[in-house]
């Protein structure tokens, strides 16, 4: 599931808005100066990098910028640009502005999104906030003759995080990813919202991937690095009667010096130790038979050191770059993350049941249902958003029916 900046999912921007992110000239007609403006058919939510018209910085940039024209046909450019220290957003409902100087009776404005924020936005209409599906669920569940008569927005976001949480794992699929370079260290830092890794692969001259398989206990990452006696096997202590840890594995350390050609049976024809004899008929006579398929390959290995935080690549892989896929359980972001209108439904159904445990004033019967809902409707958006194709079914059989020639 992607995480873009649109907020508001209503077809109110035109094309010129959609396709360009662009907004104006708009003109002030006021009869005096207008240093408010608002663009609610913005369906990106606009973001200032300043926090007060010449405060403090609170970000290293906005997905906006703002020009001052003198008229409808001025071309906006660096000359009129109103600098970002003199523009704030003071309102994201309506996408409300402030800047400074006002601009005078007559004289036009201009907004436009930077590329980043124009891409975002494309595609939006297929999502839904966050904070639209509280605003839905409040206004079709909750109050008189609803199942939920009283109940507060802070609970209601409470269960709406955790059904995010939830159908991020096996419905939502929050995939995220990463383009990497693997540094001399051989070392990357977990990403701050991961949960699972989905595929770690390294890019070639063509940019075909190649997938990097996981140690399967090849090498290890020791949790722990207790220094133990080497007369007794004790570990030692500090004179507090902690123990001791040695400031980096051995382990580890070998296999950052380890040579991938002599993990995955490679062999070089001028080095004939381990083969028979130096005969180009024998260079490697059975010196690949009985070898293990997950590790006789040349994509290199990764793992995961849970003691470090970090993701630790093979030697072979340094100057690489990656891509690590991995998925998110969706909490790290705001109000106005977004999910599928395909997953709508599920979303209502799962707060509902989850509110609904938690209510004495709803009897076991209902829950029940509500239990039951929560399952179909999550079952049909897990369908739903499958992303299974006919056309793209059928050309796999295709390949099922191939002739193997020799």
């Amino acid at each position: 599931m992607p995480n873009k900046t649109a907020a508001t999912i209503p077809l109110t921007e035109n094309d010129q808005q959609y396709y360009s992110g662009q907004y104006g000239p708009l003109q002030n007609t006021t009869g005096g100066t207008k240093d408010v403006w608002e663009f609610p058919d913005l369906n990106t939510t606009l973001i200032s990098n300043f926090d007060a018209i010449g405060g403090t910085q609170v970000r290293d940039t906005g997905n906006f910028a703002v020009h001052a024209l003198a008229t409808a046909t001025t071309v906006p450019s660096g000359a009129n640009l109103i600098t970002s220290s003199n523009v704030i957003v003071t309102d994201t409902t309506n996408n409300t502005i402030k800047i400074s100087p006002a601009i005078a009776n007559g004289q036009f404005i201009f907004l436009d999104l930077t590329d980043i924020a124009t891409g975002d936005n494309y595609g939006s209409y297929s999502y839904l906030t966050l904070n639209d599906i509280i605003s839905n669920f409040q206004l079709a569940y909750t109050g008189d003759g609803q199942i939920l008569t009283k109940i507060s927005r802070s609970q209601i976001l409470f269960h709406t995080r955790r059904a995010m949480q939830e159908l991020s794992y096996d419905v939502l699929k929050a995939y995220k990813s990463q383009e990497l370079t693997v540094p001399t260290n051989l070392t990357i830092p977990i990403p701050r919202d991961y949960v699972n890794y989905t595929n770690v692969a390294w890019a070639d001259q063509l940019g075909i991937m190649h997938t990097i398989y996981p140690l399967w206990g090849l090498s290890g990452n020791p949790t722990e690095l207790p220094i133990i006696d080497g007369a007794t096997g004790v570990p030692t202590q500090s004179s507090y009667g902690n123990n001791l840890d040695a400031s980096q594995s051995v382990i580890e350390d070998r296999w950052k010096d380890a040579n991938d050609r002599e993990v995955v049976g490679d062999y070089d024809p001028y080095d004939d130790s381990g083969v028979y004899n130096y005969q180009w008929w024998k260079q490697a006579y059975g010196g690949r038979y009985g070898l293990d398929p997950e590790t006789t390959q040349r994509n290199g290995w990764f793992s995961i050191n849970q003691r470090t935080g970090m993701f630790t690549f093979s030697a072979s892989l340094v100057g690489q770059v990656i891509q690590l896929s991995y998925i998110s359980d969706g909490l790290s972001v705001d109000l106005n993350s977004i999910v599928p209108k395909l997953a709508e439904e599920a979303f209502y159904a799962q707060i509902l049941y989850r509110v609904a445990m938690t209510r004495n004033d709803v009897d076991g019967g209902t829950k029940a249902f509500l239990k039951r809902d929560s399952y179909v409707k999550t079952r049909n958006a897990k369908l739903r958003l499958s992303e299974l194709k006919l056309d793209e079914i059928v050309q796999v059989f295709r390949g099922q029916s191939k002739w193997i020639k020799h």
